[in-house]
Formats: C-alpha cells, sequence, structure tokens
C-alpha cells in the first residue's frame, strides 16, 4: 500500500521564524510587537517594518479573529495538497491587530466573509499547523 504524501513543513534552522514554529508545539499561535513604536508585526521577521528598529516582543494571540477574505482551493499540483481538494485558505484578522493567511477548516458553505473564527491545531512532529475553524 502507498503511503500517504506528507504536508510540506518548514525547514530548520530558520533565524526569522524558527521561535512562531517552536511555539505553535506547545500551540501557541505568536505574533510581535515592536518594542520601540509599538506596531504589531505579523509574519515572524527580525526589524519592524514600520521603524525598522531590531527590538521585537514575541507575545501570544487568544486565537480569534475574523475572516477578512477565503477562497476555494480546487486544484493543486502537490500530492499531499491534492488529496484534499477543496479546501479553504483565508486571511484572518486576529483581534491582537495582526492578519495572517492559513487554513479554515470547514465546508466551503459553512464560512463568509465576517465571519469569527478560532484557531486550532494540525500536530506533527516538533511544531503544529495553525487551523482556523469558525466559532
Amino acid at each position: 500500500m502507498a503511503e500517504s504524501p506528507q504536508r510540506p513543513l518548514p525547514q530548520f534552522p530558520e533565524p526569522d521564524t524558527e521561535a512562531f514554529w517552536a511555539a505553535t508545539a506547545g500551540h501557541r499561535l505568536t505574533y510581535q510587537v515592536c518594542r520601540e513604536c509599538g506596531q504589531v508585526v505579523f509574519y515572524p521577521r527580525r526589524h519592524c517594518p514600520g521603524c525598522l528598529g531590531g527590538h521585537l516582543e514575541q507575545r501570544d494571540s487568544a486565537g480569534h479573529g475574523t475572516v477578512y477574505t477565503f477562497t476555494v482551493i480546487r486544484q493543486n499540483g502537490h500530492p499531499y495538497f491534492r488529496a484534499r481538494v477543496p479546501y479553504l485558505i483565508g486571511v484572518i484578522d486576529l483581534d491582537e491587530g495582526f492578519r495572517m493567511v492559513a487554513e479554515i477548516d470547514a465546508a466551503p458553505d459553512l464560512v463568509r466573509v465576517d465571519q469569527r473564527v478560532a484557531v486550532g491545531w494540525e500536530d506533527h512532529e516538533g511544531l503544529s499547523i495553525p487551523v482556523f475553524r469558525p466559532s
């Protein structure tokens, strides 16, 4: 019997995002805040995109947000994702003031713009993938 395809996962070491992925192993969704100007920063990086300062603090998100937009993926060339079509990818506005792209685990007809969602987790060895679900 053929082995089912595996989800592509981040490779380490990776200086900008490794702390984010390490936190996911404990089901913690993190973001950064610049200690110099207070800007909320996401995706993880080494410098603030606002003031270019290098003093970013990692904080935990409660994992609650709103669907800004989404799309239904009906084709994918990667074997893992091809086996999952159709699936949803959304842009989520988190309550802490950052926006992220993530999978939404729901049937396409059960998701709408401005809908409230909460983070859930798809566990893998050493890290978890944040996946949002309607709340």
